[in-house]
């Protein structure tokens, strides 16, 4: 069992920048890929950033590409999600999430383990 718990959200102009971050309580954090999804208001939840269990390989989505970044330091079990250079429409509920694979996936349902989600408000 993990548990995920985002943190970081709020609210930002448009240009600004954010940290999200996840904490997980998995003993074994090191041995799950991790992504960051989100979903905005009357939209389907989509894949933003995936990283897997060695930081070695990572995948954006094409929205946010050179935009965001994902990292992860498993000494302290904790994801974290960079956004610079953002837009009202990077809107939404962030959510972590951790799929018990070592490479990550873009996917949502190869995640077993989710966040409650953080909100990212940017205005314009």
């Amino acid at each position: 069992q993990v548990q995920l718990v985002e943190s970081g959200g709020g609210l930002v102009q448009a240009g600004g920048s954010l940290r999200l971050s996840c904490a997980a309580s998995a003993r074994t954090f090191s041995s799950y890929a991790l992504g960051w999804f989100r979903q905005a208001p009357g939209k389907e939840r989509e894949f933003v950033a995936a990283i897997s269990w060695s930081a070695g390989l990572t995948y954006y989505a094409d929205s946010v590409q050179g935009r965001f970044t994902i990292s992860r330091d498993n000494a302290k079990n904790t994801v974290w999600l960079q956004m610079n250079s953002l837009k009202p429409e990077d809107t939404a509920v962030y959510y972590c999430a951790a799929a018990n694979t070592l490479l990550p996936g873009k996917r949502s349902f190869e995640y077993t383990y989710w966040g409650q989600g953080t909100q990212v408000t940017v205005s314009s």
